[in-house]
């Protein structure tokens, strides 16, 4: 594939030629015409970008990637004309990684007629398509001629796979649009970096297990310094590995901190839409541990490591709705009277009854493993119960920001969520609120003093009893996580070392 240089009459119609053959839908497949119809001039531009970086010589493989249920990236590599041709007519891929729990076991039995009787599409194992999304495409700084997308499912017969939790928020998104609003959101993460020990034993054929065991480490810092610039002296190597990562990735990261506990940091970024903001936090999570790992180290987004003195990490998500003119709707008409407080106006106040309301509901989207749960304690500057409060680090919903930064923060989430459901049930939530000019007071009364979820057992309970939450991620993926979280729930229950089920099962996979 030649060049395409704009300015030359015969070259500018070569590349009117490939676009157009790039945004042409997969003629077996009828679904992928949702896909055409959105081919805007954007994306076309995107494509025909994509296409030029592919045909140059230093562009040699393209991982075509995909956030499974956990928000771990599953991808097929390509070389040359195969990534090419992938960009239009998708990519197939085996259907089982999006039933899968957190040790990778199919929760649901996929060749047993009456398991799949409510998930007919996944009998027996079939293949999905990835159709490529050009605007996340992104050269790897770290890995020279490895191009990296993500890519939409789609069903073998071309139908949308409603499964797909991208997609899920891509429907949140569109009704939010649909009410007049977008909805912006800026991530604060809190995960840990551990230098990896010199032992080999994890990779013992002979120790060899389903999951298998974790790799010893060792700590950068020794942790109860917050902030401490000698610790983030002494992680210089780190930090600057991340913020190149980072940087090369052109991902909007702001910040990079050393927080409280041993060996733990913080990465904030920038405010971004809520589709950018978790495709850069699916890209941002596999880079970071792809980039550590080749220089020795181990970074981990479990909430907490497996050793006793440890401070759990967090993911708070900062959001506000912005207008299509882009004003922040969350910003009161006045302050209010006599305080130098945060304030919401009437529309902010709804969204948040809205979320106050589905909190339970959606806490298996936010905090979704039995590891999670451990972060709910009194003064541990984590939630135990659905609450709000001006600038409380003690309450659920932290409300922040004045006038146009007024803003939510949701103090739920752990580190290792899918961020396209975490950010989902927040539109969810937000707009249920709006739709139905929820009263902030009464949701606030109704609420008052309810507890959350102390384990994920009770998270997945709750989720069960959310009619709203449920119908709005659709049958397929409510049965979905009911299955891998019951699979998750029920393994950990039997074990007989809870330790030992964190660490073969979190720690060094998440």
């Amino acid at each position: 594939m030649g060049s395409l240089v704009a300015g030359n009459g015969g070259q500018e119609a070569q590349r009117r030629s490939l676009v157009e053959s790039l945004i042409q839908p997969l003629s077996m497949s009828p679904a992928f015409l949702e896909v055409s119809a959105t081919a805007t001039a954007e994306r076309a531009e995107a494509l025909s970008r994509v296409s030029e970086r592919l045909s140059a010589s230093d562009v040699q493989r393209l991982r075509v990637a995909w956030s499974d249920l956990h928000g771990v990236t599953r991808c097929k590599t390509l070389f040359a004309g195969a990534a090419a041709n992938a960009m239009n007519r998708g990519v197939a891929f085996v259907s089982t990684p999006l039933l899968k729990d957190t040790s990778d076991r199919t929760a649901v039995p996929v060749f047993d007629a009456n398991a799949v009787a409510g998930l007919p599409q996944f009998a027996n194992a079939p293949n999905l398509i990835l159709l490529p999304d050009p605007q996340t495409f992104v050269e790897l700084p770290w890995s020279p001629g490895t191009a990296w997308v993500l890519g939409d499912s789609f069903h073998a017969d071309g139908s949308v796979c409603e499964a797909d939790p991208r997609r899920i928020l891509a429907r949140q998104v569109a009704r939010l649009l649909d009410a007049g609003y977008r909805l912006k959101c800026g991530l604060e993460v809190e995960f840990h970096v551990y230098r990896l020990a010199d032992d080999s034993r994890h990779l013992d054929p002979r120790n060899a297990a389903w999951p298998g065991p974790a790799p010893d480490v060792e700590m950068l810092h020794p942790g109860y310094r917050l902030l401490s610039e000698e610790s983030a002296d002494a992680s210089h190597r780190v930090l600057e590995l991340i913020e190149r990562t980072a940087i090369g990735l052109k991902l909007p990261l702001t910040s990079l901190e050393v927080e409280f506990g041993p060996s733990q940091f913080e990465a904030v970024f920038d405010v971004m839409d809520a589709s950018a903001a978790a495709d850069a936090m699916v890209l941002f999570r596999s880079a970071v541990r792809q980039v550590l790992a080749r220089h020795g180290y181990l970074a981990t987004f479990v909430c907490r490591p497996p050793f006793p003195s440890v401070m759990s990490s967090g993911w708070h998500l900062h959001q506000s709705l912005v207008d299509l003119g882009g004003c922040n709707v969350f910003k009161p008409s006045a302050q209010p009277a006599g305080a130098r407080r945060a304030g919401l106006s009437a529309i902010g106040e709804a969204w948040l009854a809205g979320l106050l309301m589905h909190a339970r509901g959606s806490c298996v989207l936010a905090t979704p493993t039995v590891n999670g749960y451990a972060r709910f304690r009194p003064n541990a500057l984590a939630p135990t119960h659905i609450s709000w409060g001006y600038d409380d680090r003690s309450s659920l919903f932290r409300i922040v920001g004045y006038g146009d930064d007024a803003r939510i923060e949701n103090r739920l989430g752990e580190p290792s969520a899918n961020p396209y459901l975490y950010m989902a049930s927040q539109i969810i939530g937000g707009l249920e609120g709006l739709e139905n000019d929820l009263s902030l007071a009464a949701s606030t009364a109704l609420l008052e003093g309810t507890s959350l979820p102390r384990n994920l057992g009770e998270a997945l309970e709750a989720f069960q009893r959310d009619d709203t939450v449920r119908a709005q991620l659709g049958i397929s993926m409510c049965r979905i996580i009911a299955a891998a979280k019951a699979s998750e729930w029920a393994r950990f229950s039997a074990s007989a070392d809870s330790e030992e089920f964190d660490r073969r099962e979190y720690f060094a996979r998440f």
